[in-house]
């Protein structure tokens, strides 16, 4: 239980909702099977346990029999708040470490945990996020639980952008490879999914 993940599905989704289909992006299908489903494969082994963050009526994610908790914070202020939410939850749950992953990608790698320690232990930081063709994703990262208060109070006070908080921390970039897709390739639009659907195969 060092390392929890907390699966972020609490995003707004409103470019995926112009399909008429609604804003839940981890519910869409791809390949037969949910988003959610997808992402939960490949994070489940590297972790101790899962926790999704989203907002309005968790019963909707009842199936995965996973906790779902909502943002502390009001007013929906972003992924930061999400990561709060899985901060407190892996803090009550014994956990040092929050894995957190943004739930519309289902490609993640399986070293993806193991990759992000290293990089902050070789770098001598607290925090490290994912990086790939020659892009940062500061959504998919590795959290200490002790960074809570100072996340909670800056957030409180405004703080909005990931990667200006982390920098202010300590963050290393943990970077893959491309080939032969982005593993970091997420599902934002309808005809990102049909995109994905042509990874998959």
């Amino acid at each position: 239980m060092d390392v929890v993940a907390v699966l972020l599905a609490g995003g707004q989704g409103s470019r995926m909702a112009v399909d008429g289909q609604g804003p839940d992006k981890p519910l869409r299908l791809l390949g037969g099977r949910t988003l959610l489903d997808h992402v939960i494969d490949r994070v489940r082994p590297q972790v101790g346990a899962m926790v999704i963050n989203a907002n309005g009526d968790p019963a909707r994610f009842a199936r995965w029999g996973l906790d779902v908790v909502a943002d502390e914070v009001p007013d929906q202020p972003g992924p930061l708040a999400g990561i709060l939410a899985g901060l407190r939850w892996a803090a009550a749950h014994g956990a040092t470490d929050l894995l957190s992953i943004a739930a519309d990608t289902p490609f993640l790698p399986t070293d993806l945990v193991s990759r992000l320690d290293a990089a902050r232990s070789e770098a001598c930081v607290p925090l490290a996020c994912a990086g790939s063709g020659g892009w940062t994703h500061p959504v998919i990262g590795l959290w200490p639980v002790i960074l809570a208060d100072t996340l909670e109070a800056d957030l409180r006070a405004g703080t909005r952008k990931i990667d200006a908080w982390t920098a202010r921390h300590g963050v290393a970039t943990a970077v893959f490879g491309c080939d032969p897709f982005d593993p970091f390739f997420n599902v934002n639009r309808p005809e990102d999914l049909a995109e994905a659907a042509l990874l998959l195969k």
